[in-house]
């Protein structure tokens, strides 16, 4: 049997054709070529990062964005809850936000976070302080920073309901303070510049009852538990509600429950979760959500829009070999 161009004979993740520079400015942070990025993801599928760049703070990663060359692509992941990362890998700088982005502390009756804090943290933290109005971040498996890009939300709110500001990076490492009134957040949408990398959030709740808070928590947390996969290999919600609808509901009656593509099937404890069954490739999950889409068009007329963001880029198409080709290369017919 041929192997595979694409792989190195080692058995290593697949190599990207190297477009960033060999010189890169000094950081604080960690830097890594050839870095894999699938097990950092809740899919734990996908290819390499070229570069994988984790900034120690806000301002590594300014100097580091004021640094590198304007057409050098850039990336920006958190935890990797609601990211599908392609097979082949994703050229150019990935950016990584992790501890200190993480920070998270109540002020008043409002909340400072870093875009790289666990949204179920800065519940918590709210929870503790006695600041009610957040715990609805308890049900989004995310960070701050990927809340915010999206206007993620969950049981009935949304960031919009709590942004008071946010401070953001562009990509020559300017920092801008934007309000809530010029992010122009909606349904699973903002609309600042998506070159602009959020580093932090001031959120705001009210004064509560701790009690009636850690209620509302345990709430949220049983219902999770009773209607999502929440223990496999899922990315989250793979598509947005249509106005009037319900994703799940659609791809229910379009008999889509249990699909199976590859290793990748249509979870059949909420149809709008799809799952890594353990040996399943981005392309499996990718092809997957293409095919419940298909059938949710054909049978209402409906088109889904992915809510799971995809990045990178599919490997190349191997051609199937020719019989007469593995003879003549001494295989077996």
């Amino acid at each position: 049997m041929s192997r595979r161009p694409d792989l190195p004979d080692d058995g290593s993740p697949p190599r990207l054709p190297g477009r960033v520079p060999g010189r890169l400015p000094p950081v604080r942070g960690r830097l890594a070529n050839n870095a894999p990025i699938g097990p950092l993801t809740w899919f734990r599928v996908g290819g390499p990062a070229e570069i994988l760049f984790r900034p120690a703070d806000p301002d590594d990663l300014a100097g580091f964005l004021a640094a590198i060359a304007p057409d050098i692509p850039v990336t920006v992941i958190g935890v990797g809850s609601n990211l599908l990362v392609r097979d082949g890998g994703i050229a150019g700088v990935t950016i990584r936000l992790g501890r200190g982005f993480a920070a998270v502390a109540a002020a008043g009756e409002a909340v400072e976070a870093g875009a790289g804090a666990l949204d179920l943290n800065v519940a918590l933290t709210a929870a503790e302080a006695g600041i009610a109005g957040l715990e609805f971040l308890s049900g989004i498996p995310g960070t701050i920073g990927g809340g915010l890009r999206m206007n993620a939300g969950a049981y009935g709110a949304e960031f919009k309901d709590v942004v008071i500001s946010a401070e953001a990076l562009d990509r020559g490492g300017a920092r801008h303070t934007v309000e809530l009134a010029q992010m122009g957040l909606s349904y699973r949408h903002s609309s600042v510049d998506p070159a602009w990398i959020f580093i932090r959030a001031r959120l705001r709740g009210s004064a509560g009852d701790p009690d009636a808070i850690a209620r509302r928590m345990a709430d949220i947390k049983a219902a999770r538990e009773a209607s999502q996969p929440i223990r496999a290999r899922t990315g989250g919600s793979t598509f947005a509600n249509p106005p009037g609808e319900e994703a799940w509901r659609l791809i229910d009656r379009a008999g889509c429950r249990g699909l199976v593509r590859g290793g990748a099937m249509v979870s059949e404890k909420h149809t709008n979760f799809l799952i890594n069954t353990g040996a399943a490739t981005a392309a499996d999950i990718e092809e997957l959500g293409e095919e419940v889409r298909r059938r949710v068009h054909d049978s209402f007329g409906v088109v889904l829009e992915w809510e799971i963001r995809r990045i990178g880029r599919p490997l190349p198409a191997v051609a199937p070999v020719a019989a007469g080709e593995r003879a003549a290369a001494g295989g077996a017919p």
